[in-house]
């Protein structure tokens, strides 16, 4: 027989292990949840990764290969970014786009490369930016070797993507990637900036995740075609794709903030704790009368960590429809991008690419 303190068996009681079961299979559903919904977006990437498996395959080689160092430490980094990646959403752009406009090379592999290399160095430096510790449900580079460690391994992948285009003097695709790397750079410094005041417009918005987010998925189009062809119209045009694409897609995982809970990754409310003004947020506090708008930026500015006052101001944006809104202009952004893509001949390329914008704003996690 086990003798409890006093204390314990004040603080053992029935209800406390009543809450303990209740806690433990809500835990056990949530991962249950969180593993059929991965199953289903695996199922939904082997699709639209069809015509282009024996590519990608190829890919994670070439792009290991094109972080090696010599440096033992930066090796062992780079091996685990590479065990722990993600679905590589962006290679899968550069190579469906190169196969829409004619055939996959070395320099559609070289373009791919350079894309997850940026799109890599900028998730490590953000999770540092962000003081976040957790990556796809692993650790993050900064929680397992340190900030320092992490800012030097981003700017070394950086150096890289840049490397590798000018071994092989592809200067178009150098291009394209310095000019991403300013747009990113510029995109969250300007929602820095504009998050002290929280006077972000409909049109800062925009702005901010078109240089965000929108900018790397139209580099990865523009990409691919360039990596085919010189033809400037062309690479335009498939930019302006996934420029489109992006904006959708930037939309959707602002709704997560509204529609998710921590089984996706990311926690109901995660952005107004944050103080960030995503687009269901301003259009409702644009609409609304004098009186909510006052309180409901008190609560951004500083109850923002006061969970009552959190799950109000969401609730409250679901029933003045600023979800609703926001999933009407991520549809426009999906509609535009069909339509550049409608004016290429049928293939299985398009087919795929087609696929993908649905899976963009149809996504789960």
């Amino acid at each position: 027989m086990v003798f409890l303190s006093f204390t314990a068996q004040k603080i053992i009681t029935p209800v406390y292990f009543q809450n303990v079961v209740i806690r433990f299979y809500k835990n056990i559903h949530s991962k249950t949840v969180y593993l059929q919904k991965s199953i289903i977006v695996a199922s939904i990437v082997e699709q639209i990764k069809q015509p282009i498996q024996g590519e990608m395959k190829l890919f994670e080689k070439k792009f290991y290969e094109s972080m090696q160092s010599k440096v033992p430490l930066l090796d062992k980094v780079t091996r685990f970014i590479v065990t722990t990646k993600g679905k590589q959403m962006r290679p899968m752009f550069v190579f469906l786009t190169a196969k829409l406009v004619g055939e996959v090379n070395d320099k559609t592999y070289r373009a791919a490369s350079m894309i997850e290399l940026i799109h890599t160095a900028t998730l490590v430096h953000d999770d540092v930016v962000d003081e976040s510790f957790k990556r796809r449900n692993f650790f993050s580079i900064n929680a397992l070797w340190k900030n320092k460690i992490a800012v030097l391994v981003g700017d070394y992948l950086l150096s890289k993507s840049v490397l590798l285009s000018t071994d092989h003097k592809d200067y178009d695709l150098l291009a394209v990637i310095s000019r991403t790397i300013r747009e990113m750079s510029e995109g969250e410094l300007l929602q820095l900036e504009k998050a002290r005041k929280l006077d972000i417009t409909e049109e800062v918005y925009y702005e901010i995740i078109r240089q965000k987010t929108a900018t790397l998925i139209a580099a990865c189009c523009e990409a691919g075609v360039l990596s085919n062809s010189a033809d400037e119209q062309l690479a335009e045009k498939m930019k302006l794709f996934g420029t489109y694409t992006g904006m959708a897609f930037q939309i959707k995982d602002d709704l997560f903030d509204y529609l998710s809970s921590n089984i996706i990754g990311k926690p109901v409310g995660i952005d107004i704790k944050e103080q960030k003004m995503t687009l269901p947020l301003i259009y409702t506090l644009k609409n609304t009368n004098e009186t909510d708008r006052k309180r409901y930026f008190e609560t951004i500015k500083r109850y923002n960590n006061h969970p009552k006052r959190v799950k109000e101001l969401i609730e409250y944006v679901k029933k003045f429809g600023g979800l609703d809104y926001a999933i009407g202009v991520m549809k426009e952004y999906q509609e535009k991008a069909k339509a550049i893509l409608d004016e290429f001949p049928d293939s299985e390329a398009k087919k795929s690419l087609h696929l993908m914008l649905d899976y963009v704003i149809e996504r789960k996690l």
